[in-house]
């Protein structure tokens, strides 16, 4: 890694074990910024009403929300709760929708998976469909049930990229084979997003930020798992790692 890498805030996801209370965020995305985006990651704990949120985006970068176990409470789109949409973590959905419209106003890069992909949706005031397979005409995008990670996190499917977009800057034209592994997608498009990916059955796979000020991409697929080897995903955080390179030498 580079002297002075650049800093970047990812929201904790808050778990109960061992009569703790854990504010933690997956290995995954962590090694991916550290190792290909040649970021240092921060993690931000989800306790929205007692920490200084503006006083940490003043000392990052950048902005990475990570995929979870967990789901937006469904409240937050105006869906009515059901165990479908379970389990949930109100304390991230706080976090993550302070981080999200705070670091967009301060054209801060955000990168945006999997949960961190609706959560951006949400922020927009779009909505979210649970259990997308059980829809007409919409493919399986489970992750399959296997004790190899590498198993159950392997490219499954293409999604067609967005021609002039902001995805397709970085990967090219595309299609790209991806690691989409969900049961819950975006339904109605938040205002002010841009599509920038679909899957076969029009599942929306990735989104922007119209008229963002820096690097605002969502994705619902898993490019941190596999940003080491395979070159769209290293592609996305390279140049997401740029954007915050950018961000800091800018002055933050």
């Amino acid at each position: 890694m580079s002297a002075n890498p650049p800093l970047v805030a990812v929201p904790a996801d808050v778990r109960d074990f061992e009569k703790y209370r854990w504010h933690a965020s997956p290995d995954t995305y962590l090694k991916a910024l550290v190792r290909v985006a040649g970021a240092v990651p921060v993690i931000v704990p989800a306790m929205i009403g007692e920490i200084d949120l503006a006083a940490v985006l003043d000392r990052v970068d950048g902005v990475l929300t990570t995929g979870s176990a967990s789901n937006v409470h469904p409240e937050r789109y105006g869906v009515e709760p059901s165990p479908s949409f379970e389990p949930f973590d109100r304390d991230r959905d706080a976090l993550t929708d302070a981080l999200i419209g705070q670091s967009l106003a301060r054209g801060l890069p955000l990168l945006a998976i999997c949960r961190g992909h609706q959560e951006l949706n949400v922020a927009f005031g779009g909505t979210l469909q649970t259990e997308i397979q059980e829809l007409d005409g919409r493919m399986d995008h489970r992750a399959i049930t296997h004790e190899d990670q590498r198993e159950r996190y392997a490219t499954r499917h293409d999604v067609a990229v967005t021609p002039g977009g902001l995805l397709a800057s970085v990967v090219g034209a595309g299609p790209i084979r991806v690691n989409s592994l969900h049961r819950q997608a975006i339904d109605r498009l938040g205002d002010g997003l841009a599509v920038e990916a679909t899957a076969p059955d029009g599942t929306i796979e990735a989104v922007s930020v119209r008229g963002a000020k820096s690097f605002a991409l969502g994705l619902q697929w898993h490019p941190e798992f596999w940003a080491e080897s395979d070159a769209p995903s290293a592609a996305i955080f390279e140049a997401f790692g740029a954007a915050c390179r950018a961000r800091r030498d800018a002055g933050r």
